[in-house]
Parts: structure tokens; sequence; C-alpha cells
């Protein structure tokens, strides 16, 4: 004489539920979503080839109001090709490096058509100066 209480308490689960683990998953994601918002952009490294920049007569510096000097003349974007033509013709075309030392808020348009006018005189190598490390912030080579 055997005593049982029917198939039904005899049976075992066997489906996996995944509610509380996609509960946890949706938590960490808003987390890791809150913290990327709050945290800041990277600092960019500074540059450390020192030795492959090469000596150039034709140095190009634009300011934070977007003022451009090549060399010791401070000119307007659109003069600057004249400028370049007029380096050019005087060191007969044996310089191609330019080195642009820009200010970090300096608009890149500015920087790219400063390059674009050296480019159509025959300038084609270009060099952008970084602040060297173990120099003072305010100045850079």
């Amino acid at each position: 004489m055997s005593v049982s209480s029917g198939p039904a308490e005899d049976e075992v689960m066997s489906t996996i539920n995944i509610t509380p683990f996609t509960d946890v998953l949706l938590v960490l994601l808003i987390i890791f979503i809150i913290l990327a918002s709050v945290t800041k952009e990277p600092k960019l490294p500074d540059a450390k080839n020192v030795l492959k920049v090469q000596p150039s007569e034709i140095v190009v510096l634009v300011d934070k109001n977007n003022k451009v000097q090549v060399g010791s003349q401070i000119v307007d974007q659109t003069d600057a090709g004249r400028v370049f033509h007029d380096l050019v013709q005087q060191t007969g075309g044996r310089l191609k490096t330019v080195i642009i030392k820009a200010d970090p808020t300096a608009d890149f348009g500015t920087i790219l058509r400063v390059m674009d006018s050296a480019k159509n005189e025959g300038l084609t190598g270009f060099g952008l100066a970084n602040h060297i490390e173990g120099q003072p912030e305010g100045q850079s080579q």
C-alpha cells in the first residue's frame, strides 16, 4: 500500500527564470550611461617625437583669435598665400616644410585654410607643433 499525492508534486521546474538577471543588467546599463555622461574627455598626450621635427624657416602661428602670423608678419588668412609665395621665391624653392603652431582653441578651419594656401604655393610638408614635455605650459617649440 503506497500512498501517493499525485504526479503534479513530483514535477521539477525545468525552465530558467531570466527576469531577475535582465533587471540587474538594465540597472548596470543605466549606471554606465550616467557615468559615461559625467566623466570628462581625456587629455590628449603630449608629443614625444622631438627628433622627427626638422628645422624649418617657415613657421606659422595661429592664436586663439584666429590671427595668422607667417614668420614675423601678421597677415590675414586670405593674404597667407601671397606671403608663402614670397617666401618660396626668396628661398629659391628649397624649403618645402611648414611648421604650424596653433592655439588649442583656434578654429580648425583657419588652420586648414593656411595649410591649403601653403600647399598651393608648393609647400608640401606640414608639421603641427605641440607642447614639449619638460617645458612650462605657456611655451612650445
